[in-house]
């Protein structure tokens, strides 16, 4: 195969980032026709089909390793340019070093912001964080959608590096009153497995394998898991808020929960369990001063914020 023509990969990720292939003609400021040109012509020059053309276009396994490709020489233009300083100003928005970033939604909401406000300015690095659980963020790595994650996987992606971050620890927890009204006779697992529960969404299986693990050290206990009354909450914030409303029961991380037992808000359950989920931030393997730089910073707070791993 001969070399990969630049605009015609540059205009692959256009396609795949705007969603059309009108948007992203819009967005290289060329006609759709020549959007449609470049890409027959790549998939020609591969020999692979490398855009389904849905609404919006989706990458094929083909397709993403360019789209991979793509984004990791825009990362290293960009690193090139700062550190030679061809750049339009002292701190604007062209002269940015932009990452994505995937980050689930508990570390979004504790620990992981103060950690870009460490990131140098000069230049500008700009991070677009794409939510995602824990346990799912490693196929965006893998579909080169971002070029860092914090996962729960300690296994690398095939061109990433991956480094503990550390445990993050959280705490069963109920408001005073839904303990008193659901959790307070019997077997604590028994009345779990009855009672609402709060999950962020159907890929949520914290609580129960919470429930199931409180099963397997009980005699006679049943290995099913939470309550199929359930309610889905997809924010942190918002999961932390419907626990202390009542709706249910939940597993919350230990920085959001420790002020709100001391408040009275919340109570933790009777139990000298907790779940600790191991963290990795995973990146790629490329030698970026920005991508260093945020994952500098990330590990740093991480160290200081998260339980050491055992």
């Amino acid at each position: 195969m001969d070399e990969l023509p630049l605009e015609q990969v540059t205009t692959l990720l256009a396609v795949v980032d705007e969603g059309t292939f009108d948007a992203a003609a819009a967005a290289l400021h060329v006609t759709p026709s020549a959007v449609s040109q470049r890409v027959k012509a790549l998939e020609q020059r591969t020999g692979r089909v490398l855009l389904m053309r849905t609404k919006p276009v989706r990458p094929t396994e083909s397709g993403r390793v360019l789209v991979r490709f793509a984004r990791q020489l825009s990362l290293l233009e960009r690193d090139a340019r700062a550190e030679l300083g061809l750049t339009e100003g002292a701190a604007g928005a062209g002269n940015a070093v932009r990452l994505a970033v995937a980050v689930n939604a508990d570390s979004l909401a504790t620990w992981f912001l103060p950690a870009l406000s460490h990131l140098p300015q000069d230049p500008p690095i700009c991070v677009e964080l794409r939510r995602e659980d824990e346990g799912h963020t490693t196929a965006m790595l893998r579909e080169g959608r971002v070029m860092a994650a914090v996962t729960s996987s300690p296994d690398p992606v095939a061109g990433c590096t991956v480094r503990a971050l550390g445990l993050a620890r959280y705490l069963p927890v109920a408001s005073p009153e839904f303990e008193a009204r659901y959790l307070s006779e019997g077997r604590l697992v028994d009345c779990l497995q009855k009672a609402p529960v709060i999950a962020f969404d159907r890929k949520d299986d914290l609580q129960d394998g919470f429930v199931r693990s409180l099963a397997g050290g009980e005699e006679g206990a049943t290995g099913q898991g939470a309550s199929p009354v359930r309610h889905y909450v997809p924010t942190s914030e918002g999961f932390c808020d419907a626990i202390i409303a009542g709706l249910g029961w939940g597993l919350v991380p230990e920085q959001q929960a420790v002020p709100l037992l001391r408040a009275g808000a919340l109570s933790l359950l009777a139990t000298d369990r907790t779940v600790d989920v191991p963290l990795y931030w995973q990146q790629w393997k490329l030698d970026s001063p920005a991508l260093a730089a945020v994952a500098d910073a990330v590990l740093a707070t991480a160290a200081a914020e998260l339980l050491a791993a055992r």
